[in-house]
Order: structure tokens, then C-alpha cells, then sequence
């Protein structure tokens, strides 16, 4: 029998950025279910804080050179990839020097606290959903970690739904303490919209300040699974919780090891 695929969309995997709870989970999750008869491959931003050459990244010409439009502007993608030890799984990184080159200002490696954040999560849906598309590996569960891969239960389930690479496959959530450090601009509506998303898609976002509730309010509508990671919730995510249609898998069962959550996403399947 063939292996199940997973991937995952994340903001953060050690040894690329520093050691962090939520970069060595980055690490350990694929390899889990690798462990588990999965085969498992990542995504993930290219920031500059990632040492191309220590970490052994080179270009994918033919997943590059895709134009990104957002605001009537062109962003070229640029597709990344490195092996991830021990078990050397495939990560992809994505990348636009707009986007994802250090600023000054920056308060951390992810840029957190950019006026921007707003386009980023856009320029890194769309460049991962697209590169996913053209690496021909439909995946049977596809795992989102982190605030940058908000959008991606969105496009995956509205924009992509009758693409032959994602038919089917069963999109979970991780809910867990990473948030942006201010409310994301509210023309996002209006670029999601030029992304093809239609407005009752995104109700849930319309006239409010899109807060990391009112992003996640959205992700949460369109996942079939939900791992709490945090053992006391954000503001505002308990009513999330309580709304989702999602199975839930709960803290004080996925706190127990990361074999739990194989078993959260094989009963998904």
C-alpha cells in the first residue's frame, strides 16, 4: 500500500531560524510522521535570517519565475529547497526580496510587526499553493502552523478545491500562541477579493480590524481538523473553538507527544 502524504505550511523550522518551541515542533512534526509511514515535506518563508549556505538551500528553477500580482504590483517568486535531517526531508522555501528580506525594524526573524503582513500572507499562500500544485505529490493532509499560514485552509478549500493535487485531502489547523503585533491592513479584503476569493468567502472579515482572532476566525472555517497547542487560548479563540465544525483535537491530549496527533490526522482520513 502507498504511504500517506502529509504537508506542512509553517512560519518557522530549527536549524533554519533559531531554536524556539514552536521552530524544533516545525522540525519534529514531519519527522513524527515520517517515523509513522507518512511521507512528509515542508514550507516554509525564506527569510534572510536563513543561511543559504550553511543550510545547503538552492534554487528550483523550474518551480521558480512566477509572478505574484497583489495591488496591481508584480512580485516574483522564487522557490527554495533543502534537505531536512536526519531523515533529509524535502523543505521548500518561499521567497521575494519584498517580502521576506530583514528590515531594520523588525522585531523578530518572522517580522511580526510589519505594516505589510497583510500582502506577505497573500504572496506566501498563493507561492505555496501554486508550488505544491506543480511538484505533482497530492497530499492526503496538509497541516498549517503559525499566522503566515492563516490564508491557506482558504485558498486550498475555495480556490483550489477542483485542483486533481488537492482532491480530497483534509486540511488541519494548529492553534497555538503566534500572532502579528497589529491588526492587518483592511484593504486585505479588497486583495483577496483580486485573489478570487468572492465575498461571502470572507464575511468573516468584512468591517472588522483583522486581529489574529478575526485571521484565524477565517482559517478555522475551512479546516477539517484543529490542534490546540497552547494549554491556555488567545483572546478571542475560545468562541473559535466552541464555533468550528472541525474535529478538535484538545491540549491536554495533544500535549501528550506528537504520536497523538498521527493518530488525530489517520482519523481524519
Amino acid at each position: 500500500m502507498a504511504s500517506k502524504r502529509i504537508l506542512f505550511i509553517t512560519q518557522e523550522v530549527y536549524p533554519y531560524l533559531p531554536s524556539s518551541e514552536r521552530s524544533l515542533l516545525g522540525k519534529q512534526l514531519p519527522h513524527t510522521f515520517h517515523s509513522n509511514g507518512y511521507e512528509a515535506r515542508i514550507f516554509m518563508p525564506k527569510y534572510s535570517a536563513i543561511n543559504e549556505r550553511r543550510n545547503q538551500l538552492h534554487e528550483v528553477i523550474r518551480l521558480s519565475g512566477m509572478n505574484i500580482t497583489i495591488a496591481d504590483t508584480d512580485h516574483p517568486l522564487i522557490i527554495k529547497v533543502a534537505s531536512l535531517p536526519p531523515a533529509r526531508l524535502q523543505a521548500y522555501f518561499i521567497y521575494n526580496d519584498d517580502y521576506f528580506d530583514a528590515l531594520e525594524s523588525d522585531v523578530d526573524p518572522v517580522g511580526s510587526n510589519r505594516e505589510n503582513n497583510d500582502e506577505r500572507l497573500i504572496f506566501y499562500t498563493r507561492g505555496t499553493v501554486e508550488t505544491a500544485k506543480k511538484l505533482r505529490w497530492p497530499p492526503d493532509a496538509i497541516m498549517c502552523i503559525g499566522w503566515m499560514s492563516a490564508l491557506a485552509p482558504a485558498y486550498l478549500r475555495k480556490l483550489y478545491a477542483d485542483e486533481p493535487a488537492f482532491k480530497g485531502v483534509k486540511v488541519i489547523a494548529v492553534i497555538d500562541d503566534s500572532c502579528f503585533n497589529a491588526p492587518l491592513d483592511p484593504a486585505m479584503v479588497a486583495k483577496l477579493k483580486a485573489e478570487g476569493l468572492k465575498e461571502a468567502d470572507l464575511k468573516l472579515l468584512k468591517n472588522k480590524e483583522i486581529t489574529p482572532d478575526v485571521l484565524f476566525s477565517l482559517m478555522l472555517k475551512y479546516v477539517h481538523g484543529v490542534i490546540v497547542n497552547v494549554p491556555e487560548l488567545p483572546d478571542g479563540f475560545a468562541p473559535l473553538l466552541e464555533a468550528t465544525k472541525a474535529k478538535i483535537l484538545p491540549y491536554e491530549v495533544a500535549s501528550q507527544g506528537n504520536e497523538k496527533w498521527v493518530d488525530f490526522v489517520n482519523s481524519l482520513l
